[in-house]
């Protein structure tokens, strides 16, 4: 694939898996032996383990969005800056992220992150 359609795969995952609570589009996007080196808890996961947390997220944060600010791409790896937004006990809530993705075949294959605590 192209950078441009690494980019593409990688908006289209964020859109769907987070702003639009589609959990099962990981069966498409991500790929079967996906790792997630910066899991739930600073521990890898796999693809069922990045399910499992963003549909976890949506209990506890009904409302979230996250807003792609800066994406970069080269080779087979495509790095955003990202935004995410939201409300708890109706009081709004902000964190700031960066992750590395890492693309083959057409999917996400590996995922690397830092993500800020909610402020």
């Amino acid at each position: 694939m192209t950078v441009a359609e690494n980019k593409a795969l990688v908006r289209r995952h964020f859109d769907e898996f987070v702003n639009k609570k589609n959990h099962d589009i990981v069966m498409e996007t991500v790929s079967d032996d996906f790792v997630d080196h910066d899991g739930p808890g600073g521990r890898a996961t796999d693809r069922d383990g990045d399910r499992g947390m963003m549909i976890a997220l949506h209990g506890q944060i009904a409302d979230l969005h996250v807003t792609i600010e800066d994406m970069v791409g080269e080779g087979d790896k495509v790095v955003c800056r990202n935004v995410w937004r939201g409300s708890v006990n109706q009081r709004a809530i902000t964190f700031r992220g960066i992750v590395i993705w890492r693309l083959a075949h057409g999917k996400i294959v590996e995922r690397w992150a830092s993500v800020g605590s909610p402020s």
